[in-house]
Parts: C-alpha cells; structure tokens; sequence
C-alpha cells in the first residue's frame, strides 16, 4: 500500500484548481480567470488500487500585500512542510523567469514533478522552449507535459506521483472525499459566482461567511453573510432594486444543489466590515 501527502504548487492562475478537480473527478476548488481566487488549502482524497494520494490545491505564490495574503501564504508553507511529493505547476504562457524564482526560492527536499500546464494553448516551439529552460534547473529533472482543462496526460502525471508516493496505511477512509465540511464548500461556490458575476475590486474585497446550514427533510437550508469593506460595494453587490444579489443568488443555489444533490433554500445578507482584510478578529471568524 502507498500512501502520502501530494501538493500542488504555482503562480496565480497556473491552474491548481483545475488540476485537483480534473485528478478528484469532483469539483472541489472553486475556479475563475481572475488570479488569487484560491485562499485555502483544500485537500482531494484519491483512492486507487493499493494507493491513496492526499492531494493539496494552495494559494497561487504572491508576496502579502495584507494579512488576508499572509494567512493565504502560510498554508502554503504548511503545505511545503507535510508534502511527501510536490507538483510544481506551470503555465506554459507565463514567464519562466518569474516561475523559477517562485519555485527556486520552495526549496524542495521532497521528489519534484513539474507539471507544465496549458499546453493546448501554445506551439510546440513554445513548449520545447520552455522545457529546456526549466530542465536546467535543479526541479526540473522530471517534467510532463499536460493540460488539466481538457485533461490531457493528467494520467502520465498521476502515474509519476505514484512512483514517488512512499509506503503506508491510508490516513482516511475509502468512501471520504476531502476533510473540510460542506458549509465550507457552500460559502466557497457563492465567492465563486462574484467572481463571475463582478469586476474589478469587488471579488477580492470580498469574503462569505456561512451563518446556517440546516439539512432538513426536503431540502438544505443555508444562511450566508457576504462581506464587502465599504458601502459603495454593498450596493454593487446589491444592485439596482436587488437586481445582482438576486442574480447572484439563483446561480450559486444552481451550483450547490449540483454539488449537494439536493434541493437548496438560500438566503443572502449584505455586511459591510471595514479593512476586514487587515484584521485578526475578522479573519479568524471568516476561517483564514
């Protein structure tokens, strides 16, 4: 039996989520073409024939502006410091420059697969290229090429992490999917429609906060407080006469009854808190 702690490592927008929903067969991380979309670690459970992989989505790798970003940049440390194997994830239209210094400055001592990302959407002269600049570098010495939107060689690269995965029991049972709650996930899909739905500043000053999940006989019911820093984004968000948070709240009700398989009642508040991005208090209570 082979069992371990497998993380996925990147810029923004390298495509993590994709990636661990792709691997999962589930939708678990919540995507969008906007970069730091991803705040949490989440954790896919894969279970094989004499295998299960514990497999890590991370925040994309920035420098913190605000607590917000430090207490999204410790759980990728956390991640660096339990992972049995790491991906390293790169998007083949990014700058290798700027994704060396990222990975370089990781300084891996586990097994390195670097995974070069969105190979659909650039030539193989580009790809060729950037392999040779990435296999010069001291994690580039196994490299797979791989798109995780269409699902292309995911495969090849599950097959490279179990040669690396070491030996031993499971750490969680078969029939487990991930360890985080599903009210987690429910405040997760409705930040995952404003970053549909609105531009600029608004998704990243932006936070949900579950208040109820209550699953009774018919149907769940979920209460969820959406946090803005000013006024003038509560109205955004509210829209004329209700107009966007109605909107806002059809599609993420959608979403969750997917994801549930249920019948989904939600109610949505609006709630203003100041610079909550800078504060522990607010943090700590909003699950950063």
């Amino acid at each position: 039996m082979k069992s371990g702690f497998v993380n996925i490592f990147g810029r923004p927008n390298a495509g993590k989520s994709t990636l661990l929903n792709a691997l999962a067969g589930e939708k678990l991380a919540i995507i969008s073409h906007k970069v730091q979309t991803t705040r949490h670690r989440i954790k896919a459970f894969l279970n094989g024939d004499g295998y299960q992989i514990i497999l890590s989505d991370t925040p994309g790798i920035i420098k913190p502006e605000y607590k917000l970003h430090e207490k999204m940049m410790q759980s990728v440390k956390s991640s660096l410091e339990d992972a049995d194997v790491a991906i390293l994830l790169a998007d083949a239209s990014d700058d290798p420059e700027k994704m060396d210094e990222v990975f370089s400055n990781l300084r891996l001592k586990v097994p390195v697969i670097l995974a070069l990302n969105k190979v659909d959407k650039v030539n193989e002269a580009r790809q060729k290229e950037m392999i040779a600049f990435f296999k010069g570098r001291p994690y580039g010495k196994e490299i797979i090429r791989l798109s995780a939107l269409k699902q292309t060689n995911t495969n090849d690269l599950l097959q490279a992490v179990l040669a690396h995965l070491p030996e031993g029991m499971p750490f969680y049972d078969e029939d487990e999917l991930t360890d985080l709650p599903q009210r987690f996930f429910a405040a997760e899909f409705i930040r995952e429609k404003i970053y549909t739905l609105f531009e600029e500043e608004i998704p990243y000053q932006t936070t949900v906060l579950v208040r109820a999940f209550e699953e009774k006989t018919t149907l769940i019911k979920i209460t969820a407080d959406i946090v803005v820093q000013r006024e003038s984004q509560k109205g955004i968000i509210l829209g004329e006469k209700g107009s966007m948070i109605k909107k806002l709240g059809t599609e993420s009700r959608k979403s969750l009854e997917d994801f549930l398989q249920s019948k989904v009642f939600l109610e949505l508040f609006v709630k203003v808190r100041p610079k909550w991005r800078e504060n522990d208090l607010y943090l700590k209570e909003y699950g950063y």
